[in-house]
């Protein structure tokens, strides 16, 4: 054998040894060499970014963490939250602050004094943690092991009096390098933030572009924005731009790295909330958890490039699909942002907006702002469109009679387990089947723990049928201000397909 040969099986074997060298080898055309289908494996590792909570000084809120049960994970890991700018590179926790913004000033993500204590013991079970005042700290969150696949946070704040009182409430959102947010608003009695957080090792550098009623709000000022490692910056969106717009879409993209992204919406007479970004642009979009006492109802949508979008605009209610009197169609042009009172859409019912192509079906992003109340007791909340819950979805920070559970079956009938976790402080967990008729939304009467005490968690589980979308409503009173924030619950990416791989050194020997 030659001495090239003796090395070349040398280094391969030195190179399987090390590294555990494998390759996903290619199927035979029938019989045992078949591709098997792609395991799904919980995920080992998840980030989740908490944005500020409020510009209040008499701001009070609450976090909640929670990990559903699941199978295939192992014994270890954990979940915490750390103030934004105190996150090393390794996310122990030790401090690595940075400056933040275009200007190199140095951004909020200094405050770190009164950051939550948020620290689970096992999945299953929600813990809480609680801010007050204006000092409260963006959060950047590392969940591993046992902790991650599933891992949701809810960030809920009270702000009894002032531009957005209300109850504001939102699910801290995993980093990426783009968002859409239609809803926004430069208008004279709104203040809106876009918040960006970064959570990693190097500067991300972001782009913000605001799109009106006749399109692009040309500015340099969103372009290039940096923000710097572990750290998180808000952006007044009447600094980006000088016109005066009622609805407007904002539009940030990365250049480099990543960051989480969320407007802060806060009106002088309507209360505020935070707008979550919309799903993906489609042509068929699901906006799901209408309150069935909603005094007003507005539909912005933004179709991104140049083509015009037509949609069939849908009420899902408890009785089936109803089109809207005066609103059937929605004509959205090409970069412009288009906007429609609805009124009160679900009149006393459950509802769900739903958004069908038309002839020629265009993508589209869309969201609603819902008002609740009248007159002087107006409070305002916003849902997005979002992606159906998929394989599982959970919510945190429910209470016994505050919280109400909104399924959407779009298309057929759908069979949903729902499990009440946990309480936070006590209760042992409850679980309860659900059947939703093709074309409703149903506002069910989700299981409470056991003996609960404190809060728990909810997690949507599709069994058969066609896809769910859902929503949790959040509802209190507030000096006589019926305050309410809504979450969605996309698909929590509690799990990652792996394809098999099998270990084949010829693909070393081939040329």
């Amino acid at each position: 054998m030659k001495r090239t040969t003796l090395s070349l099986i040398a280094g391969t074997t030195a190179l399987a040894a090390v590294t555990g060298f494998a390759a996903i080898t290619a199927p035979s055309a029938s019989g045992s060499g078949a591709a098997k289908p792609a395991a799904r494996l919980p995920v080992e590792q998840t980030r989740l970014l908490c944005p500020e909570p409020s510009t209040s000084d008499i701001a009070d809120t609450t976090y909640t963490s929670f990990t559903p049960l699941a199978q295939g994970t192992d014994g270890g890991g954990k979940a915490q939250l750390v103030a934004a700018g105190e996150q090393s590179a390794d996310a122990s926790g030790s401090s690595q602050s940075g400056k933040s913004g275009k200007d190199g000033k140095s951004g909020k993500s200094t405050k770190k004094s009164d950051a939550p204590t948020v620290t689970p013991k096992a999945p299953g079970t929600p813990v809480t943690g609680d801010g007050s005042g204006s000092d409260t700290p963006a959060l950047i969150g590392t969940a591993t092991g046992r902790f991650a696949p599933g891992w949701t946070v809810q960030e809920t704040t009270q702000v009894a009096a002032g531009t957005g009182r209300g109850l504001l409430g939102t699910n801290c959102t995993a980093p990426d390098t783009e968002f859409w947010f239609p809803g926004a608003s430069t208008a004279g009695t709104r203040t809106d933030y876009v918040h960006l957080t970064n959570p990693d090792d190097s500067a991300a550098v972001v782009d913000i572009e605001l799109y009106g009623k006749d399109g692009n709000l040309k500015s340099v000022v969103g372009e290039g924005i940096t923000v710097q490692p572990h750290s998180t910056e808000p952006v007044l969106l009447s600094t980006l731009a000088a016109a005066k717009e009622n609805d407007l879409t904002v539009h940030v993209s990365v250049r480099s790295g990543r960051v989480a992204a969320a407007v802060l919406a806060l009106d002088d007479k309507l209360g505020g909330d935070w707008l979550p970004a919309s799903t993906d642009p489609a042509s068929s979009l699901v906006l799901p958890g209408i309150p069935k006492d909603a005094t007003d109802v507005r539909l912005i949508a933004f179709a991104p490039g140049d083509a015009d979008a037509d949609l069939k605009v849908h009420l899902a209610s408890p009785s089936g699909q109803i089109t809207p009197a005066g609103n059937e169609t929605l004509h959205v042009k090409g970069g412009m942002t288009t906007a429609v009172d609805l009124g009160p859409l679900t009149r006393g019912e459950a509802g769900s907006l739903v958004l069908s192509a038309g002839d020629s079906p265009v993508p589209v992003v869309a969201a609603l702002r819902v008002v609740r109340g009248k007159g002087d007791k107006q409070e305002s909340a916003f849902i997005p469109a979002t992606a159906p819950v998929g394989t599982r979805a959970s919510v945190a920070d429910n209470s016994a009679k505050g919280s109400t559970l909104a399924l959407t079956a779009v298309g057929g009938s759908a069979t949903v387990k729902v499990t009440a976790s946990a309480g936070s402080e006590g209760g042992t967990a409850a679980t309860k089947k659900y059947t939703i008729k093709g074309g409703t939304t149903q506002n069910v009467e989700a299981p409470v723990p056991n003996n609960l005490k404190g809060t728990y968690a909810l997690t949507v589980e599709p069994l058969s049928g066609g896809p769910v979308h859902a929503a949790r409503i959040l509802q209190t009173t507030m000096e006589g201000v019926p305050a309410f924030t809504v979450q969605t619950l996309p698909d929590d990416r509690g799990t990652v397909a792996v394809p098999q791989a099998d270990e084949d050194l010829s693909v070393l020997l081939k040329k």
